[in-house]
Order: C-alpha cells, then sequence, then structure tokens
C-alpha cells in the first residue's frame, strides 16, 4: 500500500525531544545561513552587539533594559523573516512580477519598522 500524501511535511512527525533537539540545530543552520549570505542581517548582527552591551550600561532600570535589548532583538527577528520571504519568493521564480515585488518590499518594510523602533524606543527610556 502506498503512502497518500498529505501535503505535511515528512519532518512534522517527530515529537518531544526529539523535535526540540532537530528544532536546534535547524536554527542554528538558519543563523548560520543569514550570516553567510545576508549583508544586511550581518550589518545588524554588528549593531546588536554593540547595542545591546550598551543598553546594558545605561542608567536605566531593568524593565527599560529588557526594553531597549528587546527592540535591538525585534530587528533581528524581523530581518530574518524579511530573508525567508526573499528566498521563497527567489525560489519560486527570478523574474519579475508584481506580487513578487510586494512581498519583498512589504518585508523590507517590516525591516524599517523595527529599525524606527530601535531609537524610539531608546529614547524613550532613556529620555522620556
Amino acid at each position: 500500500m502506498h503512502d497518500v500524501p498529505t501535503g505535511e511535511s515528512p519532518h512534522k512527525g517527530k515529537t518531544g525531544l526529539k523535535r526540540v533537539w532537530n528544532a536546534l540545530f535547524y536554527s542554528i543552520d538558519g543563523m548560520s545561513a543569514a550570516l553567510r549570505h545576508e549583508d544586511a542581517f550581518r550589518q545588524e548582527v554588528f549593531l546588536a552587539a554593540l547595542l545591546i552591551p550598551a543598553a546594558l550600561f545605561t542608567p536605566a532600570n531593568g524593565i527599560g533594559k529588557a526594553l531597549m535589548i528587546a527592540a535591538v532583538l525585534l530587528v533581528l527577528i524581523v530581518e530574518l523573516l524579511n530573508s525567508a520571504v526573499e528566498a521563497a519568493v527567489d525560489r519560486i521564480s527570478l523574474e519579475n512580477h508584481t506580487l513578487a515585488k510586494r512581498a519583498k518590499d512589504i518585508g523590507s518594510a517590516a525591516v524599517l519598522l523595527a529599525l524606527i523602533n530601535v531609537p524610539v524606543v531608546w529614547g524613550l527610556v532613556l529620555f522620556g
């Protein structure tokens, strides 16, 4: 008897600690790929490496420091998602298409908003 395709990934059947263990390595692979292939991500990691320690040395209270660090980490998270969208769109086709451009532009807009969020949060925490 042949298995009928369900549209689900064959990797979805893993559960428990094996799933968590595999997810850890998938995440490491994703970070490695982003660092290797995405200039913007490397630049943002460099800024995070400067800003996160700087946040720890500000006179802000614990919640303020947490907000400042979270704003920086949000940039990295959104950049990873944007890079994933771009890779998926490019996997489908490298041809110019209005929907592909829209998807990439919306991802870029999300990164821009996350970047704008950093000085806003930092300014409010430090001077608000």
